[in-house]
């Protein structure tokens, strides 16, 4: 009979790694420059994997990092109207990357609808990413009477 393996005492694993990287680095907000940063530190991470610890770790993030949240209807009008700040301000370049996100949001919310007890919630979130992607100007209009609409009915 072999022996387990021996554990040496040292903790493993991405998110491990990530609360070591955020406590030396003392960052209280993490934009796109310590972004890049930890996903050299930290490879192979993907992106959205990244994210996710990120969200969770529970440090401030830049809207580009957030991206888009779809937990609840409150946390998605929040980051939609973030990233509506970025893309307003933002030259060409960054309104493309916005909108990329965004797109990108919307496309895993339309995966996740096919999930039946997934999808009225989903549809709704599906249907305010569209608003925003077809005119993000009007977006923060858009949503205040959406919400009026949901609150009536």
């Amino acid at each position: 009979m072999s022996k387990p393996p021996s554990h040496t005492g040292k903790s493993r694993g991405k998110r491990v790694e990530l609360a070591r990287w955020l406590e030396s680095e003392q960052t209280p907000r993490i934009g796109e420059a310590e972004f890049e940063r930890l996903r050299l530190a930290l490879a192979p991470v993907s992106d959205s994997y990244l994210r996710k610890l990120l969200r969770d770790s529970g440090v401030a993030l830049e809207p580009m990092i957030e991206g888009v949240r779809q937990a609840t209807l409150d946390e998605l009008e929040a980051t939609l109207l973030a990233l509506l700040e970025e893309y307003e301000h933002g030259d060409a370049m960054r309104r493309a990357a916005v909108r990329r996100l965004v797109v990108t949001a919307k496309d895993h919310a339309r995966w996740a609808s096919q999930r039946q007890e997934l999808r009225p919630g989903k549809t709704e979130m599906i249907l305010w990413m569209i608003t925003w992607l077809e005119n993000p100007p009007v977006f923060r209009e858009w949503v205040k009477l959406r919400r009026a609409q949901l609150a009536s009915s």
